[in-house]
């Protein structure tokens, strides 16, 4: 036995040595970019180890321009997938599937996006195909009924699932007005009022060339991959409007704690978020920010988790994350628990919180941590599709390459003195806002120390 643990202990040193060596020698590799007249950009980047091509597709185009219509950027981005003048919808998933090839569409809070996985070997039906579902839509007003239909349904069955609903209860909360407080999925009293002409008028309005990027990655030679998509996009016109950027409005953030309880009569759970203001996508600090992090609460084996969890029982599990906007956003701890431990469990999150604050890191903790963050880096920029997502993204927020070939120096740079600094500027301690969905006859009494609290009904 003693033999075998030797053998294991050695093989998760190198393991974990070489995950250190991956990160250390990680570059973003090689592409290039290029711009047509339209103001559409384009980034190539060739992999020619499988013979795939993975594209991936940002529009501007997401919920935060809903205005009063909530699921509408999210229902037009599902309907680019009904048809375009030149195939039908039937058509584009025959030829999609015979191909064994895929074009996705959704929408996020600030974007609406396309991504696209197929073989070599096909890519120039599928790339004429991107280009008729992103140029050339038709949204028929038979299929846009059916997936309204889909989506009121899906509505009513998230009501059974709280974790499918608090996220947007809690940025409801604490962005207000502002249009990152927009719900994505929408809600059943918007969503049945949506027409399929709303959907042709979000398209034109916010499906624009100048403000858009599309990223290739895969088996192909850059030369001819520019001239193809230089023939299928050029002609691709923007509306003449100026898109504006409703986002860049400033965010009028709470100034007290606040309680948002959404009653949910048969809970035998409460489902809870705390959280308070975050950081936007581009902040200098964001590395150190994920590198502290992840020993509070973005790891299995964090302070949360292992206080919630592991010592107390209190929940199955328990975590805290930064959700980066590109002009905003949140720090959220996130749990459940029985309805009877709603009380201990809420009191628990926020004396870790507490004690993050008042004892900081230690320098093994953050030695910890700065080796978990380096090693789960590249992973996550293995394969085409992730690479083709990461430059798309990268455009969205402005950031250079060298957030991915200086990534590992940052981490390594971050000391103790700066990560306890990175605690005090970026760790809420108050204005919290706590979503809490659960019984509210149960737990109602117990959370209005916390702060005044609002009381709604999970149907609305």
């Amino acid at each position: 036995m003693e033999s075998i643990n030797k053998k294991y202990t050695l093989i998760c040193l190198l393991v974990l040595s070489s995950l250190n060596i991956l990160a250390q020698g990680y570059k973003l590799p090689n592409y290039t970019t290029f711009k047509l007249a339209n103001g559409l950009t384009f980034n190539l980047m060739e992999q020619h180890d499988v013979p795939i091509v993975d594209v991936a597709i940002i529009f501007p185009a997401g919920a935060i321009y809903d205005q009063d219509k909530a699921g509408l950027a999210s229902l037009t981005a599902t309907a680019l997938k009904h048809g375009t003048q030149r195939f039908t919808s039937a058509k584009l998933e025959e030829e999609l599937d015979f191909m064994g090839a895929t074009v996705n569409t959704y929408a996020t809070k600030e974007f609406a996006g396309l991504s696209s996985n197929f073989a070599s070997k096909d890519k120039d039906q599928v790339l004429l195909m991107i280009k008729e579902i992103v140029q050339n839509p038709v949204f028929d007003a038979a299929e846009f009924e059916k997936e309204k239909s889909r989506r009121l349904v899906r509505l009513d069955q998230q009501k059974e699932s709280p974790g499918a609903v608090i996220g947007s209860y809690f940025d409801s909360l604490l962005y207000g007005n502002h249009v990152y407080g927009n719900n994505i999925t929408g809600t059943k009293t918007t969503v049945e009022l949506l027409t399929v002409a709303d959907v042709n008028t979000f398209y034109k309005n916010n499906y624009k060339p100048d403000t858009s990027v599309i990223s290739v990655v895969g088996d192909f030679k850059s030369i001819e991959m520019k001239k193809t998509l230089t023939q299928l996009f050029s002609n691709w016109k923007s509306n003449a409007t100026p898109q504006e950027n409703l986002a860049s409005k400033a965010i009028v953030l709470p100034t007290e704690n606040k309680v948002l309880l959404v009653n949910k009569d048969d809970a035998k759970e409460t489902t809870m978020y705390i959280g308070a203001a975050g950081v936007s996508r581009n902040n200098p600090d964001y590395v150190a920010i994920d590198v502290v992090n992840t020993l509070f609460g973005g790891r299995f084996t964090s302070m949360l988790n292992d206080e919630l969890r592991v010592n107390s029982g209190l929940t199955y599990g328990a975590s805290s994350r930064f959700s980066a906007l590109k002009n905003g956003g949140s720090f959220i701890m996130s749990t459940f628990t029985a309805v009877n431990t709603t009380e201990p469990t809420i009191d628990k999150a926020l004396e870790v919180l507490k004690k993050l604050h008042t004892k900081g890191l230690d320098e093994k903790a953050l030695a910890s941590a700065k080796n978990y963050v380096k090693g789960q880096f590249p992973p996550d920029y293995e394969t085409a599709g992730q690479l083709a997502r990461l430059l798309s993204t990268m455009y969205w927020y402005d950031l250079d390459r060298s957030f991915i070939d200086n990534f590992e120096k940052n981490v390594d740079r971050l000391d103790l003195a700066k990560a306890n600094e990175i605690i005090a500027k970026y760790f809420p301690e108050d204005k919290l806002q706590f979503v809490l969905v659960g019984k509210a006859s149960e737990i109602k009494k117990i959370v209005e120390k916390y702060g005044p609290v609002t009381q709604v009904e999970i149907a609305q």
